[in-house]
């Protein structure tokens, strides 16, 4: 379960890469909650869909979706969180912005082409600082209930998934 601070910490990117040194399938919350045209899926559906996702073996999944943690973390053994400084989250959601202006994202539903608003850019700024002592109230809670954490800051994140040692599956 890879989990962020917020948009713009690099989760996507981290699963797809974590996912390419494992062989693991990544699923990316964004896709399976958008539909074409940024159409929300509903909560029953969205929910529904992840359940479907943990019954498999193996899994990544990546996305925050706190309405929907408890589905994943029930069904997880391992629990990673980026957290970036939030003026390197916010340069990171407008240099996707503008690099995928007009493209729909891998990581994205068919039909939803990338897209930017102050209701989003205003939403990260507003709720950073709440959502860092969620997470880690969250974080808590998932190690007490035997739950893997690992907290992965910047400088952390590109070792770790070079290190990583899939045989042991651990970073090293």
């Amino acid at each position: 379960m890879v989990i962020g601070i917020s948009a713009g910490a690099g989760k996507s990117t981290f699963a797809r890469k974590l996912g390419e040194k494992t062989g693991i399938e990544v699923h990316h919350l964004d896709a399976v909650f958008w539909k074409p045209g940024w159409v929300e899926s509903r909560l029953q559906e969205f929910s529904d869909a992840q359940r479907e996702l943990v019954k498999k073996q193996q899994w990544i999944i990546e996305g925050n979706y706190s309405n929907t943690f408890e589905i994943r973390a029930a069904a997880c053994d391992t629990v990673i969180y980026l957290e970036l400084p939030l003026y390197l989250c916010l340069y990171r959601v407008l240099k996707r912005w503008l690099t995928n202006l007009g493209k729909t994202r891998p990581d994205m539903a068919a039909g939803c082409k990338e897209k930017m608003d102050w209701k989003f850019i205003k939403f990260i700024l507003t709720t950073y600082r709440t959502r860092k002592k969620k997470m880690a109230e969250r974080l808590d809670r998932f190690a007490a209930e035997g739950k893997k954490v690992i907290v992965l800051r910047k400088s952390d994140i590109d070792s770790f998934i070079e290190d990583f040692d899939v045989k042991n599956n651990n970073a090293s």
